[in-house]
């Protein structure tokens, strides 16, 4: 069964719009998610620039400026609500895990 578009977001997703918190171009985000996340997440340029698209389409970003072919981008408030459940569930994972394995 497929899921249901961003009902779930996968890591990189998350990170993305994790970082456009602040503005920033394609280029700053394909350095940042990596730089943060001690390079146990990377994000390929053409994965970055269909997530945009995507984020885009559904106004969980916005454009703030473009300079030539350079665009920058920052979260809007539905995309900062999209980020927050997704926090709000990996928290629920982490504490079930917890729970059930009695681990602290």
């Amino acid at each position: 069964m497929a899921r249901e578009k961003f009902k779930t977001l996968t890591e990189q997703m998350f990170y993305v719009l994790l970082c456009l918190r602040e503005e920033r171009c394609g280029i700053d985000i394909l350095a940042w998610v990596p730089e943060v996340t001690d390079q146990r997440v990377t994000v390929g340029s053409g994965t970055l620039y269909n997530l945009l698209e995507q984020f885009l389409e559904e106004d969980m970003i916005r454009e703030t400026k473009v300079e030539g072919r350079k665009r920058s981008y920052l979260i809007t408030e539905k995309g900062q609500e999209m980020l927050r459940r997704e926090y709000d569930r990996l928290h629920a994972q982490a504490e079930d895990y917890r729970r059930l394995t009695g681990e602290r």
